[in-house]
């Protein structure tokens, strides 16, 4: 896990996951990479160990889903540990906070995930979002 942590914080990515000793970075913004390795790349995080800048319950959600064993954050979501404690995911973090903050209020997928209860149907609301934002950006365009 050292090794994924200095990669982290090294690198300046978002994510990074081993997974048969094959060590990836990625640097999107937000829960975008684990959306994308959810939906396209999933025998990635299924019994993957990964490093994160934010862990919030939206992405422990899709890290418990996906079939991560083990995880660190720099900053971890009191919202999130329910969520790993109940999938057997060992984690640990840098700083523990009551609510993932974006812009000074509130996250968005914190507040959209808020009446989830489990993190089946937390992912639910999430790809019901995306998929509603992506819509958006097509009519725009």
């Amino acid at each position: 896990m050292q090794q994924l942590i200095e990669i982290l914080r090294r690198e300046k990515c978002s994510l990074v996951v081993k997974n048969h000793d094959i060590v990836t970075t990625y640097s999107k913004p937000g829960v975008r990479d684990l959306e994308y390795l959810l939906d396209h790349d999933p025998e990635m995080l299924h019994g993957a160990t990964i490093a994160d800048k934010v862990i919030g319950k939206a992405a422990a959600a899709m890290v418990v889903v996906g079939g991560v064993k083990e995880l660190f954050a720099e900053v971890m979501s009191t919202k999130a540990i329910p969520f790993l404690e109940e999938a057997g995911i060992a984690y640990t973090y840098g700083t523990l906070v009551d609510t993932i903050k974006e812009e000074g209020d509130r996250c968005q997928l914190e507040k959209i995930t808020a009446p989830a209860t489990t993190p089946e149907e937390t992912v639910a609301l999430l790809r019901t979002h995306f998929e509603e934002k992506k819509r958006e950006r097509e009519v725009r365009n």
